[in-house]
């Protein structure tokens, strides 16, 4: 049966075998962090290899800016309200195909490495084995540190652990987000690719903790950014004009409010060695490649980040800076060095590696896959793209316009992103713009019918 498996892999991609996939999905990584694609400040080596190898995506969105829910809806195909029965807590719907699942019945030894922020154990979600799982729990009676490197008090990732394969706690490794964290997950990675069967293909999903909070310098790496060099955000603003549903959340008491510009450059620095060292780890995974030329590459991150941007720091909001994230997708066979501001969603995923690998897409999934767009088949594969958070926010955009909902502050923007891709101006008040605002209205509207959003009658914004 494995071997018929593999055949029909084969025939379906017309590889000589069955692609390896490897997925690396960073932890609140800006889509504005990549040398390579604009941002001359940071230092990414391996990220700028990756998009002079593949296809970049400069409007990936995450859907929903909090990590298990994003990530649930990767794992899915599926948008937060069909992802999570419970939306937006709880399990992932047990009835749902998972990514991982789907290519394990494929023919695929799965294994999971890094952080799993979803319910249950990644080997009840299709993944055949775990190396360097980072998940929470089995901390008890150790010690952690309660501050950060600066004296902050340390509330991300508290009894968070890494896990051998037996689940059980490596204490060794440390307590908590450590300096060292990135290292572990890539050699975990790099273990896993190692002692793969050589008789299947493999997909590896790789999952960092990096640049997520709380923020300390990487091992070896401390004052690699200047904080007085670092570029403020062109929309960094000292608070955010309104209570955008978060206002008062965890994320948004890391640094006091009003925000210091000299504050969020301490921040951004930080952030900034975070990702050159996810980078660097990264680099070492690739290495461990047998053919990294013939194996399907795709990076992203769950979600972005705002850290000065609006006033905010946190992820959720619906903010260019914080619903998108960086994405990459490289492949035998693919486009080279190619830029795409096509609209895309990271539940996409799930479809599109489906379709280069020639496994069929489970019936289950709503997402579309990105091959057209790769092959050059098509230029677009939604019209639109939404963002979803808790019951005080809901966005939709299209390839100009963005519409954002504040249910419970009844308020709402409007942006033109061509014009405005900073989204400084909001021009919902505007009648020369009314007939677009209340389109969009309309749209999102039926969207929301369409999935089930549980605050759809609830969530009038008066005007």
């Amino acid at each position: 049966m494995r071997a018929l498996l593999l055949l029909i892999l084969t025939l379906g991609t017309g590889l000589h075998a069955a692609p390896n996939i490897l997925l690396i999905v960073a932890d609140d990584q800006r889509p504005d962090t990549v040398h390579a694609l604009g941002n001359a400040l940071i230092e990414t080596p391996t990220l700028d290899r990756l998009a002079a190898s593949g296809t970049s995506f400069s409007r990936a969105y995450a859907g929903y800016p909090i990590c298990h829910v994003s990530r649930a809806q990767i794992l899915t195909g599926n948008p937060a309200f069909k992802a999570l029965p419970k939306y937006p807590a709880g399990a992932i719907d047990p009835r749902l195909a998972t990514l991982g699942g789907t290519l394990q019945k494929a023919g695929y030894h799965t294994c999971y490495t890094g952080k799993w922020h979803n319910d249950g154990h990644p080997t009840q979600r299709g993944y055949t084995a775990t190396s360097g799982l980072y998940s929470s729990g089995g901390g008890k009676g150790a010690t952690q540190p309660d501050v950060d490197d600066r004296g902050r008090p340390l509330t991300g990732y508290r009894g968070w652990t890494f896990k051998d394969e037996n689940n059980q706690a490596e204490l060794d490794k440390g307590v908590g987000l450590q300096r060292d964290n990135s290292r572990h997950i890539a050699d975990g990675a790099i273990h896993a690719i190692q002692t793969a069967p050589k008789d299947r293909p493999l997909f590896l999903h790789v999952n960092f903790a990096f640049p997520h909070d709380p923020r300390q310098w990487p091992e070896g790496m401390k004052d690699r950014y200047a904080a007085a060099k670092m570029v403020l955000p062109a929309n960094f603003a000292p608070q955010h004009p309104f209570d955008h549903g978060n206002i008062n959340g965890r994320d948004e008491l890391l640094l006091p409010t009003p925000r210091t510009e000299s504050a969020v450059r301490e921040e951004l620095a930080i952030y900034y060695a975070m990702i050159t060292d996810l980078d660097a780890q990264l680099g070492r995974i690739l290495a461990a490649l047998p053919a990294p030329e013939e194996t399907i590459i795709i990076f992203t991150s769950d979600q972005g980040l705002a850290l000065g941007s609006h006033g905010l720091l946190g992820k959720q909001n619906e903010y260019e800076h914080s619903i998108r994230s960086p994405m990459i997708i490289c492949g035998p066979g693919l486009p080279k060095g190619e830029r795409s501001a096509a609209l895309v969603n990271l539940n996409d995923i799930f479809p599109t590696l489906c379709e280069l690998a020639g496994v069929p897409v489970p019936a289950t999934v709503q997402s579309k896959s990105l091959a057209p767009l790769l092959r050059h088949q098509t230029e677009r594969v939604h019209e639109f793209v939404t963002g979803v958070f808790t019951d005080t926010q809901r966005m939709i955009c299209d390839e100009r316009w963005k519409l954002v909902l504040y249910p419970k502050a009844g308020r709402e923007q409007l942006f033109d992103l061509q014009k405005d891709p900073d989204e400084l101006h909001d021009l919902s008040a505007d009648a020369a713009h009314a007939n677009k605002r209340d389109e969009l209205k309309a749209r999102l509207a039926e969207w929301r019918r369409e999935q089930g959003d549980p605050d759809l009658a609830k969530s009038a914004v008066p005007r």
